[in-house]
């Protein structure tokens, strides 16, 4: 999907430490802390606007008294060229990155993280735990691959937070277990290398294809046990090397057919599956969400969620891509669901402002409409960002490998925005008037954040009303903004 055009972005954070912000002095209600981020300049501290007593009519109001959905966290995806990336920069560097993200106040705050179970589009090529055909007892089951990348990946970053949530799902099955017996699901057509002319070939032939609407993974009942087993090795395996797994996904858009790792099912054949998967993971006590959703098709996840099979097993659904147009009817009809933005659209490489304002409208979308979780994609990349199957996508971080050097791209310093300040727990605050560009958050400190969008060129004051208080900072052209309020 083509990035739509953004105006830059504004964070705005208000914290009470007295509880529901409401009327009081002047000396009881101050702007404690302004950060902006314009195209030149990140995460730049601004002077301080004063606040007031609501007098007159506010462009935007925040209402305290009708708390929406709680946020679990933020964060992104480790995945083998993020560790590889990493790994090019001095021991020294590579720390002051993974402080920045992980480490309780200093940056992103991140929480909670993505990975992989087995290879995914951004590893250094295909590979499962057990490659062996007919191994439906696992007994060559093995990570031994990740031990060179994701382990030392996620570890770095439990160094500065122990208590990091993960949750992992995976692009493919082993082959084996495939009617195709190949790790992608589409082959490497002359139409996609007019699209992306560096596409690797992947050898698979045409007529071993996988569709959209059918089920690529054999269903049998023992292939069924064996995945469902595969997934509990995978956690008992990480467990082992002091890494908790809280949560799983089936299958990464399951309806797409790609030329990586990839593995289309119904909706109905992964119903069939957690049934089988449920059981294992409750007895290791993770939780199974449906997903990833890349489709805004609301009946796939009503599917599942109504099966007899899976339905006691599903504690949540990701959504992603195109997914976004399926999360609002789902969170309405069921406003107890955990709803996750599972995956930021990735972008082309180029890291550039255009595609930080899209993200803002990503953040809106998702949050705005019962999201508990934002999850962006790639932590970090070698410059141009490109993946062992042949394009490019964003990041975080991006590395010049031959200056031995780093920078932190537009995307963090907006997801910094947000991530550093709404905490978990919070609750997403309902607003209402002309402005809409915002969208607020109060903590469980009873802090209140507002992230803010002014998508005029020119400086422009934007009066907000919280609580029976009045602030009317002015916001830069095309700039993102915090302020904290107590």
């Amino acid at each position: 999907m083509p990035p739509t055009r953004l105006p830059h972005l504004v964070t705005i954070i208000l914290t009470s430490a007295l509880g529901l912000l409401g009327p009081r002095t002047h000396a009881q209600t101050r702007v404690a802390e302004w950060v902006a981020t314009t195209a030149t300049a990140g995460w730049v501290p601004q002077s301080l606007p004063k606040t007031s007593a609501s007098a007159g009519p506010a462009d935007a109001t925040i209402d305290l008294q009708r708390p929406q959905q709680t946020i679990t966290g933020f964060g992104a995806c480790f995945n083998e060229l993020g560790w590889t990336s990493l790994s090019a920069l001095g021991a020294s560097d590579r720390e002051k990155i993974m402080r920045e993200l992980f480490a309780p106040g200093v940056g992103a705050n991140f929480t909670i993280c993505r990975m992989p179970i087995g290879a995914n589009d951004f590893s250094r090529d295909w590979y499962s735990y057990d490659e062996t055909p007919g191994d439906f007892a696992l007994a060559n089951f093995s990570i031994a691959n990740d031990e060179q990348t994701l382990i030392p990946f996620i570890k770095s970053a439990q160094r500065y937070r122990p208590a990091l949530q993960l949750w992992a799902s995976p692009w493919s099955p082993p082959t084996w277990m495939k009617y195709n017996h190949h790790y992608a699901a589409a082959a490497v057509l002359p139409e996609y290398r007019k699209a992306f002319p560096a596409l690797a070939e992947n050898g698979l032939p045409v007529d071993r294809q996988g569709k959209e609407g059918h089920n690529l993974f054999i269903q049998e009942d023992q292939y069924f046990v064996a995945y469902a087993l595969y997934f509990s090795k995978f956690i008992e395996a990480y467990h082992k090397q002091g890494i908790p797994v809280g949560m799983v996904m089936p299958q990464n858009e399951f309806n797409s057919a790609q030329v990586f790792p990839s593995c289309p099912w119904t909706a109905t054949g992964l119903a069939r599956f957690v049934g089988y998967l449920g059981p294992q993971m409750q007895q290791r006590k993770v939780d199974v969400f449906f997903g990833t959703m890349e489709r805004a098709n609301e009946a796939l996840v009503d599917t599942v969620l109504r099966d007899a099979r899976s339905a006691p097993f599903i504690k949540g659904v990701g959504f992603q891509w195109a997914g976004k147009g399926a999360i609002a009817g789902i969170h309405q009809r069921y406003p107890e669901l955990a709803l996750y933005q599972s995956e930021q659209e990735c972008g082309d490489g180029k890291n550039d402002w255009k595609y930080c304002r899209y993200t803002w409208d990503l953040m809106k979308q998702y949050l705005g409409n019962g999201a508990n979780a934002y999850l962006y994609w790639n932590i970090s990349l070698k410059k141009g960002g490109i993946s062992r199957w042949g394009w490019s996508q964003n990041s975080l971080v991006t590395v010049d490998e031959a200056a031995h050097t780093y920078q932190f791209n537009h995307e963090y310093y907006l997801l910094k925005h947000l991530s550093h300040y709404v905490q978990p727990g919070a609750k997403r605050l309902a607003t209402s008037g002309a402005f809409t560009n915002l969208l607020a958050f109060q903590n469980p400190d009873k802090s209140v954040v507002l992230v803010a969008q002014n998508e005029s060129d020119a400086d422009k004051t934007v009066r907000l009303a919280v609580g029976g208080r009045t602030l009317a900072p002015v916001l830069k052209a095309n700039s993102f903004n915090t302020l904290l309020l107590k």
